[in-house]
């Protein structure tokens, strides 16, 4: 920003200047991935690795952040990760190639990804990421230089999104057929664009041994840490794709009747106040679909234990749901694009540290989304059940009356709150029950030292018989002995 962008914004949002100056102080760059102790981790020192971090610049600086901050050789694996699907993607996307030439290569990409010095320059002028094809060589060539166990997970979910963008790419080409039908198609598709980068990701933490090995296993929250982010794409970007003639909105929810059945999904673009307010509706049934996959994702960042792979999958959750919020009920999302603003992307930043912060994050724009929704939408009671797991989710693992006294460094409950009660008396009787236990077990002990005094008593008193008994025998037989020998001697006499 420059020195008059400053001043406007110091003069027209002042909190916001605060927020911003506060996060260019006071958040630290984690990694400089360019400073000499990184290069055998980042690759600095390589032409063809400088190459890739630039590309990566290119397509999304914002992530491209992000993942830069990842420990160790993370940042590079998953930056050349993002690279190979980006390639994949871009000539899915790409609607001037024919379905002919784009079938076979879709479908080998994997190969052509270890090929070395293949590249691919049929993309249209217009593609932003044509370059990166262009130029694919030193995409594989770093690739090749991978880990073999992170090389392997990379081909393989090459190989599996390649199948379903080919599939769908093909349909589209030859059946005429531009939409996606059913919410179950809409799903298998975005779990193969996006999906499928969450088990990928998934798959390269557990690799790396920065995670335990059984995230690698958790495909159904991978699965759905990956739509939501997808999904929340699809939404925000809804009038840029209508222009591109792109349709990834399910003709279920936007041609339903409920909404009033639009019979194309330009015709969402119209400004009259009656197809404005059924475009809304339907906007709203998107972003309800897309709600239901947000516990799962709060549930996948529990998992983690690794500061930076937390802060790199819970930053663009954060910046999802802020998302969601800022596009339901907005109907200038059906004629622009819009984004969140530059100070609230950076104070969710600053705030998703940890599974609790992100969870009250979710919470705080989740009750934004519920208090902007009107009982005229058809989708109300699903909004309000939408929102109200996310509220749940934080009750249940973070209860709200629990509370942390950070001078003294303990855990305090609200007094005000009615389960303050229910807590402490389930402490009374724990702390009561504990006590009978520690009596109980303490007459145990005490009667068995009795028993043990009283068996030692009896045995010495045994002991004592047995020798009395043992002297009087031994006195008779000599009492007996000289009484004998006095005998013989009056005889004798």
């Amino acid at each position: 920003m420059g020195a008059a962008n400053w001043i406007a914004l110091l003069l027209t949002h002042p909190l916001e200047f605060r927020t911003l100056l506060q996060f260019y102080i006071y958040h630290e760059q984690k990694r400089d991935i360019a400073a000499i102790q990184e290069h055998p981790t980042s690759g600095w020192d390589r032409q063809s690795m400088r190459r890739c971090w630039e590309f990566l610049d290119m397509t999304s600086r914002s992530f491209s952040a992000v993942i830069k901050e990842l420990e160790g050789d993370l940042a590079r694996t998953i930056a050349l990760f993002y690279l190979v699907l980006r390639g994949l993607d871009t000539i899915e996307d790409d609607m001037t190639i024919p379905d002919d030439v784009k079938q076979p290569i879709l479908r080998s990409f994997h190969v052509h990804t270890v090929t070395p010095g293949w590249s691919f320059d049929g993309c249209g002028p217009n593609e932003k990421d044509r370059q990166l094809l262009v130029e694919y060589a030193t995409v594989v060539e770093e690739v090749n230089r991978l880990d073999p166990s992170y090389k392997s997970v990379v081909i393989d979910i090459a190989q599996k999104m390649e199948t379903g963008m080919a599939d769908y790419a093909h349909k589209a080409a030859t059946t005429g057929s531009i939409y996606l039908e059913k919410i179950s198609e809409y799903d298998l598709y975005c779990h193969y664009v996006a999906g499928l980068v969450g088990e990928g990701l998934s798959r390269i933490f557990s690799a790396s041994g920065k995670e335990a090995a059984f995230l690698g296993d958790q495909l159904e929250l991978s699965n759905s840490m990956g739509l939501l982010l997808q999904k929340t794409n699809i939404i925000r970007d809804f009038r840029e794709d209508v222009d591109e003639k792109r349709y990834f909105w399910p003709r279920e929810i936007w041609g339903a009747k409920e909404y009033g059945g639009f019979k194309e999904m330009k015709d969402m673009c119209a400004t009259d106040p009656d197809t404005v307010r059924r475009a809304t509706y339907v906007q709203s049934g998107m972003i309800v679909d897309a709600l239901r996959h947000c516990v799962d994702a709060l549930d996948y960042l529990r998992l983690l234990k690794n500061q930076s792979v937390f802060n790199f999958c819970a930053i663009p959750a954060s910046m999802a749901i802020a998302t969601l919020e800022l596009c339901f009920m907005n109907t200038e999302m059906l004629q622009r694009n819009i984004k969140i603003r530059k100070a609230e992307a950076a104070r969710l930043i600053m705030r998703s540290t940890n599974p609790r912060e992100v969870g009250l994050i979710f919470r705080e724009y989740a009750r934004k989304i519920h208090a902007k929704a009107v009982p005229s939408d058809p989708n109300f009671l699903k909004i309000s059940i939408a929102c109200g797991k996310i509220e749940q989710w934080n009750e249940h693992n973070y209860p709200s009356f629990v509370q942390f006294n950070s001078e003294t460094q303990k855990q305090m409950f609200n007094p005000l709150d009615v389960r303050t009660k229910i807590v402490e008396r389930e402490q009374q009787l724990e702390a009561e029950l504990a006590k009978k236990k520690r009596v109980a077990n303490g007459l145990a002990a005490n009667g068995g030292q009795v028993e043990k005094s009283k068996a030692r008593e009896i045995s010495q008193g045994e002991l004592m018989m047995y020798v009395s008994g043992a002297f009087v025998l031994i006195f008779a037989i000599a009492g007996a002995i000289i009484m004998g020998v006095l005998k013989l001697t009056e005889g004798g006499v």
